[in-house]
């Protein structure tokens, strides 16, 4: 379960980003423990769920099979210009597929990137629990999803430059998605889990959870699992992996995928990515500055 704390951090690049993105992060001061702006690393998912948010800005249905988890929920930057748009964000929530994590724990982040100045088209979807839910239900809900951002024409919105993003399982789906759809500018996984093959022969609770989302082991179904693997399949050509050197719910192993970029920041856990007070935010948003300047 997500229960876990991390202590400290620094960063590494295990492949190559431009030096744009290193100066960006650099830049951020980091401040002190005694002050209010303090970075945090090792972040636990209480206190990710313990944060404030903004309200989202719209809340539409995509799907009609489960009007209630077939949703999503769209942030705008404030105080646009009349003739402004800025890049969108599709993000994919996290929780191991199981329903019992759902959108909420991925509202801070949300806010954020809004904050940030970018719009945050952010889905829910049908887990495993959930009538319809787990393989392939899921991934047809995320696939579903973004296809619907082509009906997002009437806000401030840049279609052309749209960017997947997903934590955890929902970076696993994320990257399938973005693979296999020409309208995606790229995708970036947060803590994904890249390789299902292997990490359903894990032992702890969420790799546990791998085995119930693809209904059964890679033996019984080999099939499923190989269309459901971002490992060995074509990638999108700016798949972007940010991965914590301590995180022990998805192993860095998962973060080494060939076709990707890969940046490891040190001393990160799981929930460092999607808590908006984390040196490892602030490399998310450096990276998101350098990729969209392509």
């Amino acid at each position: 379960m997500f229960t876990l704390d991390y202590p400290g951090f620094s960063m590494k690049k295990t492949a190559c980003l431009s030096a744009c993105l290193i100066l960006l992060f650099l830049s951020c001061p980091v401040t002190s423990e005694s002050s209010e702006a303090t970075v945090k690393s090792h972040v636990s998912y209480s206190s990710v769920t313990g944060l404030g948010f903004n309200t989202a800005d719209k809340k539409l249905v995509y799907g009609d099979a489960s009007p209630d988890l077939q949703y999503g929920l769209l942030w705008l930057p404030k105080n646009l210009a009349a003739t402004q748009s800025v890049p969108l964000i599709v993000l994919i929530h996290g929780g191991c597929w199981l329903n019992e994590y759902d959108i909420q724990h991925s509202f801070p982040l949300a806010s954020a990137l809004a904050e940030a100045g970018y719009a945050v088209w952010s889905l829910e979807y049908r887990r495993t629990g959930d009538p319809g839910g787990a393989w392939p239900g899921s991934f047809d809900d995320v696939r579903q999803g973004i296809a619907f951002t082509s009906k997002l024409q009437d806000y401030p919105l840049d279609l052309d430059r749209i960017v997947v993003m997903g934590h955890s399982a929902g970076g696993h789906l994320a990257l399938l998605a973005a693979a296999e759809d020409p309208g995606v500018y790229g995708v970036v996984g947060l803590a994904a889990i890249t390789d299902i093959v292997a990490y359903s022969k894990g032992q702890n609770n969420c790799q546990a959870a791998a085995i119930d989302f693809m209904g059964g082991s890679d033996r019984a179904n080999p099939d499923a699992y190989r269309a459901a693997n971002p490992a060995g399949r074509p990638l999108h050509d700016k798949t972007l992996l940010l991965q914590g050197d301590m995180d022990s719910i998805v192993p860095f192993e998962q973060s080494q995928l060939a076709g990707a970029t890969t940046v490891v920041f040190e001393g990160a856990g799981h929930f460092d990515w999607i808590h908006p007070g984390t040196g490892a935010y602030r490399l998310l948003l450096s990276t998101l500055e350098d990729l969209f300047r392509e």
